[in-house]
């Protein structure tokens, strides 16, 4: 299995390189790490032993990591930070992260490169974050007894894990020190291969994060002002498929507000949106001139980095995603606002929104007729609109709480005392 994994890996290499001249990611992924293992011996030299190392696959990890990394610093403010990602779209986003001292891209999982990473680095804690598992970095990290642990995993009965030919993977699990598990099926599930000494359901650290930005997240007066008065739809990282399925309603009802945060807000998503929504009016131009609050029912926003705050300026929220292969981004940004989330019908693979849809907190639509008539019920009853909203909220803080166990666990295996 370990000749597969390092075929798998120069093959990674060669197609990334191969498409990188037209491919914006794949340049990222490539240009960070030219060099990477002279930078971070450089960078690294001159900071003592004893940090702690973060990595991330990409940024929506990050978001589950973030609590823990924040609550870590809040208690060991003189341990560094040092943050990796191996996707650029996490470290393109992040690499600016002030509670960090240090963020780099990942070097490629290799026995010299792991070495070379763990000596510059010298970490006292290492924690990954839900579904990151490189073979020689692990086992690097085992052969020197550095504390190990992985946050938020979760794991599912067919992953290679659970597998007759699963020892390699197995392998890696046994690299970490404790397993911080999402839910009690995936605890279940390595109780069944021996690893319920090291596995514990701690839950998921990205309700802990929402409750975070909710708390803190200061009011943008021009989306108040806006949406102030109206009934709002805020539809948030939404896809053609989604946009097709809000067009309709939102072109034969003037009466209500709509602000439509695209997943990709490139030029050519902004342009194919102005046409679906006829006398749109996108965030920037409205933001330089307030003025135009008048001009249009539906805002486009052209920006990124502010939907997780505007979801409370919402009557209903709409999440994108549940008309793609991929399914629904992340419902609790908006419930966490209490707010009903109405998504598309892919959801399955992701526990929360699976929940939540159980609960009544969360509405599944299949076509744009059904669009309609969910959204009529929810706006034109605010009774309704209220209820399903609380039960929204009311399920994102019942399940808080997995930063402050891992944090106990830390303090309590003193694993960062030396």
């Amino acid at each position: 299995m370990l000749v597969v994994y390092n075929l798998f890996l120069k093959i990674y290499g060669f197609a990334v390189r191969a498409i990188s001249p037209w491919n914006l990611k794949a340049r990222f992924w490539l240009q960070g790490r030219k060099g990477l293992n002279n930078i971070l011996a450089d960078t690294l030299s001159s900071q003592p032993p004893g940090g702690i190392w973060m990595h991330c696959a990409s940024l929506g990890e990050f978001e589950q990591g973030r609590p823990v990394l924040e609550a870590i610093k809040s208690h060991w403010p003189d341990r560094a930070i040092t943050l990796t990602f191996f996707s650029p779209s996490g470290y393109e986003v992040c690499k600016k992260y002030e509670v960090a001292d240090h963020v780099f891209y990942l070097p490629i999982d290799s026995s010299t490169n792991a070495k070379l990473f763990l000596n510059a680095l010298r970490p006292s804690l290492v924690i990954f974050v839900k579904y990151e598992f490189w073979h020689y970095y692990l086992k690097e990290l085992k052969n020197r007894e550095i504390p190990t642990i992985l946050i938020s995993a979760i794991f599912r009965k067919d992953q290679p894990f659970f597998r007759v030919y699963g020892a390699f993977w197995r392998n890696m699990l046994d690299c970490f020190t404790h397993l911080f598990l999402q839910d009690e099926a995936s605890l279940s599930l390595l109780r069944e291969i021996g690893f319920q000494d090291k596995a514990s359901c701690a839950g998921d650290t990205r309700f802990d994060r929402v409750l975070t930005i909710a708390n803190i997240a200061e009011d943008i007066s021009t989306i108040h002002d806006f949406c102030a008065g109206h009934k709002v739809i805020i539809a948030g990282s939404t896809w053609l498929e989604d946009e097709e399925t809000i067009a309709h309603y939102a072109n034969s009802h003037a009466g209500i507000r709509f602000v439509i945060a695209p997943h990709e807000p490139g030029q050519p998503e902004i342009d194919n949106l102005k046409q679906k929504f006829p006398g749109c009016l996108t965030y920037s131009a409205y933001k330089n001139d307030p003025s135009r609050i008048h001009e249009a029912h539906v805002l486009i926003i052209d920006t990124i980095g502010i939907l997780s705050r505007i979801y409370r300026y919402a009557t209903v929220a709409y999440v994108g995603g549940g008309f793609g292969g991929d399914g629904v981004h992340n419902v609790l940004e908006a419930a966490v606002f209490n707010k009903p989330v109405v998504m598309g019908p892919v959801f399955h693979k992701f526990r929360e929104a699976v929940e939540l849809a159980e609960l009544g907190g969360a509405i599944p639509v299949d076509n744009a007729l059904d669009f309609e008539k969910v959204m009529d019920s929810l706006l034109f009853d605010e009774d309704r609109c209220r209820m399903v909203g609380k039960i929204a909220g009311d399920y994102v803080r019942e399940k808080a709480g997995a930063t402050t166990a891992i944090l106990d666990h830390i303090q309590e295996k003193r694993l960062l005392t030396n």
